[in-house]
């Protein structure tokens, strides 16, 4: 650093810091959030993390300095264990006979109590679902609204709870439900339901996972009234929630005998440790068929992707596509899919 001005000094200090951070936060999802519960909230800032190393980098690139080896190699090392956050490829797009289409969207009680300023926002969800045609649709924080009419689904299963306002999670389906249940997580209303569905002669379990929400507010007027030191408390407490809901989903999983799809809005990104231990040997379908950055949450700050759609090996994933319809406060994604016959 000695050849280096006292401003660049300054910035190659920063530099080291955010490299560090970020090597920090590639390591925490091979860590149980009960060892390192507050730290887990790191996860959350990856992608902020890379795109900060990422400007460390440009920057040393255009005056052709040795320090810009610190953020390029971070940011392989983070490449070779996560892959890249942007997905540069095209969208696959494969049309086959077997194909159907599973659609994953928090919908966020339909807009009951009008976060969003718009009429209609429940009857606009449903005519996007209707247009979008999934064969299979899965529902977080679904509300049994009275203008909501999804009957072009033939099957259901919902789970929902609560006194003033019953919610829960659903799973539509044009295919005959055969089986359904919940696996049911302590001292939350949120938990993971299952069907098991038949198309053609194949049985497949669907789940709807929902983990545990962080209830952060974004907007940056109400963030910067939160106490931090409370605000980093519910963070840890929260994730050490979502490692215990995901153990349970999990040992329910394990004694399915059928090949699986799971959908979900996790709250964590797929940089933590709920996300490696769900995936585990699963196809993460937007890694296989989609591009950009899958933004599914309106985190104002940097592109965030919490809700996932996963498939057995045995399925092919035929397609995958983010949308951008601001109905919530997270956006649908839906993904092709293909069992061969």
């Amino acid at each position: 650093m000695k050849n280096l001005s006292f401003i660049n000094k300054l910035i190659y200090s920063a530099n080291i810091i955010f490299a560090l951070v970020l090597l920090f936060s590639f390591a925490l999802p091979f860590f149980p959030p009960k060892t390192f519960s507050i730290l887990s909230v790191l996860n959350l800032g990856v992608p902020f993390l890379v795109l900060c190393n990422v400007l460390f980098f440009l920057y040393w690139l255009f005056q052709l300095r040795k320090q810009l080896i610190l953020s390029l190699l971070t940011l392989c090392l983070g490449y070779l264990m996560f892959g890249s956050i942007y997905k540069f490829s095209a969208s696959k797009k494969i049309e086959s006979p077997n194909n159907f289409k599973v659609m994953n969207f928090n919908v966020r009680l339909f807009n009951v109590y009008d976060w969003i300023p718009e009429n209609n926002i429940e009857s606009k969800i449903v005519d996007f679902v209707k247009t979008e045609a999934p064969d299979i649709l899965s529902i977080q924080e679904y509300h049994p609204h009275k203008n909501v009419n999804l009957s072009f689904f033939k099957y259901k299963y919902e789970h929902v709870s609560g006194k003033k306002i019953k919610y829960g999670q659903a799973i539509f389906s044009k295919y005959r439900i055969i089986n359904s249940g919940s696996v049911e997580f302590p001292n939350t209303p949120n938990n993971a339901i299952f069907v098991d569905i038949v198309k053609g002669k194949d049985t497949i379990r669907v789940y709807n996972v929902h983990l545990e929400s962080l209830r952060i507010n974004t907007r940056i007027e109400v963030l910067k009234t939160e106490d931090s030191e409370r605000l980093l408390k519910r963070a840890g407490s929260t994730f050490k929630m979502q490692q215990l809901q995901t153990e349970l989903f999990l040992e329910h999983k394990k004694k399915c005998k059928y090949r699986v799809i799971v959908c979900g809005d996790f709250n964590n990104t797929a940089y933590s440790y709920v996300y490696r231990k769900i995936k585990s040997d699963l196809n993460d379908a937007f890694k296989e068929a989609g591009n950009g950055f899958g933004r599914t949450y309106d985190f104002k700050f940097f592109p965030v992707r919490i809700d996932f759609i996963f498939a057995d090996e045995a399925f092919k994933v035929n397609g995958f596509k983010s949308y951008n319809a601001h109905l919530s406060d997270h956006y649908p994604i839906m993904s092709t899919f293909a069992l061969d016959d």
